[in-house]
């Protein structure tokens, strides 16, 4: 904001306002800009300490300035940050010309902006409507079209240098149109108009050097693509595109990326999809449209393991990775700009923040498990990283399986943008956004709801925000969303089964599919369970229209009634859901949801700031939020469960009731557990006997003594047979496991159920219990203790613990891949 004199008397002070507002404004909702693809929690506290610093001086006089007046300023920077190389300092006329330097010609016949766009403004405009307002993504989605009608794409005439001596050229502009033109002399830009002939349309043309015939290529490893593209005396190739088809036919994209010009190579980290008539397609595109193709000589494609698994079997329903993503999603650093750095307690995103949602993919059990699966039957990780890694895994980066191709702007976990972009996947007319349809549409296979998890989601592949307020304002579009509000929603991750096996009629073993196939019933209702917190809820009575009175979850909830899992789990509070430093008009809500998502995991959110790459120093403010999100785990379990004790003759009774809406514990299975400790004592006050202790020292529990609730799955009998016939060095014994990928049956699970549990009902989706019997409706377990003689005084404690040193142990001594169970052992 700071300018010379001699700037300040040449130009007007309002055109100096505009640049500034224009900056803030930037500053708050774009996500391309080099600031963004920092540290996003540096960036947090760098835009707002810029935005403080600016909003003093501009107070006087933000009022004086009509939004019109504002508008045109943050699309004309997002594009060119979007084309750098169109940058007035380059020479480039699409910046600056003499008689009218910062213009706005690009988009306007007015030079000076305002009033009637040419073509390529109008198209601008009109992606912009259907792109949640995202300049970027307006401009990405009319690259290849010719608005000005003069035989040259869009994106060839403003990055492309061989159209002629002067380009880049106006996309918007050519000889025919420019009587339109005001506000600049015509001749700054005559030589900036493509030419109304000798249009070019002759395709490139192509030559794949490699794959050819014989080639054999291993899933997961990677293998070079080669290629020439050459386009004679035509425009010039401006950029490339990969096809993959695995069936000699059907093609598909095999990178999102397009690749540029100059490109004649690109190493693919192959999926692992065995095929004996693979092909790739190498396609280029010349500045004027036009597309030239070749296609690979036939090459297989082999698995990498004698395990029977590939990708196919993990394949699923909803949008998929390159084909369907669309947009990539934003960096939680774009929504911190407006939604966090006012309010500690309330802000969505430090509240975010001090979650494990946020943290999904630093997070060293995730790790360290993910390593283990992928040992266990290859490209089961792929499940894995659907959530936890959503962002590189919409984009493709989840080949191969293990993550290594994540990108640092992948560690975010779930996102503001994954969850603000998920669409319900049942459409209902009047009720659903109307843009829903259409992208449904486009799935071939729609995930089913209310059964369906396992990261099924669909993305909304433009930039959408939906939220569930219908009277909300943003600066990109805003779309009402009942969804958001439905714990159908949550349940698209936290419910999680195993496609691998099915349930055999009414035994409780699962058996194996065809392998090297997707499964063909997704209803957690027929795959092996892993996680069903979302089934124990929908079938609890939280799930009706009273739901339950729980007090301490509810927040601002009237009557302290609780029915969807973000009731309890995005309490209702009193604040604002943006900053209003910036937006004065945001309205203070009581049913504001408080985006903390808080589970049981306070420990584990403590140990993250000890990690060798977290992105969080110590004493700032994003370490602060994590260490609040740990105290509100603590808040969330000690409200969790309530506990009775009396003494009923020689034996004392203990009651552990159940106040959460599924079971307790719930979550993953793995370490995870609840345990009664009882200590008696004599009249001198010694401690006569302790039942259910830990020893804090070896991390022992005597469990013996004493009940322990939680779930241990393990290989069947069935199974063991069949992976130790696949592989006779497996070794695999029946019996509980830690191996979750391969465990196909239940042996114990005494878990207590939510209230309105009925046996019947869980048996439906692989949930109820095992070796312990719970009634209909009960929502509590009664256990009894001898009375050492003596005693006249007992203490009973409830324990929980989310990671067991069995569990811990596991993860490090199974290992032979990488040091992710060591680094965990080591920080545990």
């Amino acid at each position: 904001f700071q300018t010379s004199t001699s700037k300040m008397m040449s130009n007007s002070i309002v055109y100096y306002t505009i640049r500034s507002l224009q900056y803030i404004y930037d500053l708050a909702v774009s996500t391309r800009t080099s600031r963004m693809q920092e540290n996003y929690g540096g960036v947090m506290r760098e835009n707002r300490r810029r935005l403080s610093s600016k909003r003093i001086a501009l107070v006087a006089v933000t009022l004086l300035l009509p939004f019109s007046s504002l508008a045109k300023k943050p699309i004309r920077t997002a594009f060119f940050d979007a084309y750098p190389s169109a940058l007035a300092n380059d020479g480039n006329p699409l910046s600056d010309v003499a008689s009218n330097s910062d213009h706005c010609g690009v988009c306007h016949y007015d030079f000076n902006g305002g009033g009637t766009r040419n073509p390529y403004g109008a198209a601008v405009e009109a992606q912009r409507a259907s792109n949640g307002n995202d300049s970027v993504a307006a401009f990405s989605a009319i690259e290849s079209s010719d608005s000005d009608g003069d035989g040259y794409s869009n994106i060839g005439e403003i990055t492309n240098s061989t159209i002629n001596p002067l380009s880049p050229t106006f996309p918007g502009l050519s000889a025919a149109n420019t009587n339109n033109v005001s506000n600049v002399n015509l001749a700054d830009i005559a030589d900036s108009l493509t030419p109304s002939s000798g249009v070019d349309n002759d395709p490139p043309v192509v030559t794949v050097i490699s794959p050819t015939s014989g080639n054999i290529s291993t899933g997961n490893a990677p293998f070079l693509i080669e290629w020439t593209a050459d386009d004679g005396t035509g425009s010039g190739i401006l950029s490339i595109e990969l096809y993959l088809s695995l069936d000699g036919g059907s093609f598909t994209h095999l990178t999102k990326a397009t690749l540029g010009s100059a490109a004649t190579n690109y190493v693919w980290f192959v999926s692992n999809r065995p095929s004996t008539n693979a092909i790739v397609r190498v396609e280029a595109s010349d500045v004027a449209g036009n597309k030239g193709y070749a296609d690979s000589d036939a090459f297989v494609i082999v698995s990498p393991n004698a395990f029977p698994t590939t990708l196919r079997d993990f394949d699923q329903p909803g949008t998929q990775p390159i084909e369907e993503s669309g947009l990539p999603q934003a960096l939680p650093a774009g929504c911190a700009s407006c939604h966090g750095g006012y309010s500690e307690e309330h802000e969505p995103y430090g509240t975010w923040l001090g979650s494990m949602m946020a943290h999904a993919a630093f997070d060293p059990i995730f790790l360290a498990n993910m390593t283990i699966a992928q040992q266990d039957a290859p490209d089961s990780a792929d499940l894995c990283l659907r959530c936890h890694n959503s962002r590189g895994w919409l984009d493709g980066r989840s080949t191969p399986t293990d993550g290594s191709q994540m990108t640092e702007e992948d560690q975010f976990g779930v996102s503001c943008d994954l969850c603000h972009r998920l669409v319900d996947p049942v459409y209902v007319s009047g009720v659903s956004p109307s843009e829903d349809e259409t992208i449904l549409d486009d799935l071939a296979l729609i995930p089913a709801e209310p059964t369906g998890g396992n990261g099924m989601y669909v993305f909304d592949p433009n930039s959408h925000r939906r939220g569930p307020f219908d009277d909300s304002a943003s600066p990109h579009t805003d779309l009402h969303s009942p969804f958001h509000q439905d714990s159908a929603l949550c349940g698209t991750c936290h419910n999680v089964s195993n496609p691998v096996f099915v349930r055999n009629g009414t035994n409780d073993e699962y058996v194996a599919n065809d392998w090297d196939a997707p499964a063909t019933n997704f209803s957690p209702e027929v795959l092996m369970p892993v996680e069903r917190t979302y089934s124990e809820w929908l079938h609890s009575a939280y799930n009706t229209s009273n739901g339950v009175y729980a007090p301490q979850f509810a927040g601002n909830k009237d009557g302290g009634m609780v029915a969807s899992c973000q009731d309890c789990h995005m309490a209702d509070v009193l604040g604002y859901g943006a900053d209003t430093n910036q937006y004065p008009s945001v309205s203070e809500r009581a049913n504001l949801p408080l985006h903390d998502m808080t589970g049981g995991s306070s420990w584990l959110t403590r140990l993250m700031p000890s990690l060798p790459n977290f992105p969080y120093a110590p004493g700032t403010p994003e370490a602060a939020a994590i260490s609040n999100g740990a105290h509100r785990a603590e808040y969330m379990l000690q409200k969790a469960a309530r506990m009775q004790a009396e003494q009923v003759g020689g034996q004392l009774k203990v009651l552990v009731i159940n106040d959460t809406g599924h079971k307790l514990p719930t979550g993953y299975p793995e370490g995870r557990r609840i345990w009664i400790n009882v200590r008696f004592y004599n009249e001198s006050d010694v401690l006569l006997e302790e039942l259910g202790g830990y020893n804090y020292s070896n991390a022992v529990l005597t469990a013996t003594n004493t009940i322990v609730y939680e779930v241990h799955p393990g290989i069947g009998t069935n199974l063991a047979a069949v992976l130790n016939s696949v592989n006779t060095n497996l070794n695999i014994q029946p019996g509980p496991s830690l191996h979750f990928v391969l465990n196909n049956q239940v042996f114990e699970d005494n878990r207590i159920p939510p209230r309105g549990f009925v046996n019947s009902e869980f048996d439906a989706f692989g949930g109820a219990p095992v070796g312990h019997h719970y009634e209909d409706g009960q929502y509590w377990d009664e256990a009894l203790y001898d009375l050492p003689e003596g005693a006249v005084r007992a203490r009973v404690r409830l324990y929980y613990q989310s990671t067991s040193k069995e569990f811990i142990e596991f993860l490090r001594d199974e290992n032979t891949t990488d040091s992710n169970g060591q680094d965990l052992y080591d920080l545990w």
